[in-house]
């Protein structure tokens, strides 16, 4: 477990140096909308909505797995 940790402080670390010395203004267009933002901001938001998404699907799975092991006891 504290190898997992390590690894997940480390990849953080490194996200926040990468996100801080990128912190340019960059331009965003999708669809009909145009959004100029830094590009610090737009990371930390990627980011953040790929750890939520990771996070939702580990817990749909986790529930998924608990109802097979339960449906299966006899």
């Amino acid at each position: 477990m504290h190898v997992k940790l390590f690894l997940g402080l480390l990849c953080a670390g490194l996200a926040v140096i990468f996100i801080l010395q990128n912190a340019a203004v960059v331009e965003v267009k999708f669809l009909f909308w145009t959004l100029a933002l830094s590009g610090a901001l737009l990371m930390f938001i990627l980011l953040s909505l790929g750890v939520i998404i990771g996070w939702l699907l580990n817990s749909v799975n986790r529930i998924r797995r608990d109802r097979t092991k339960a449906e299966r006891k006899p």
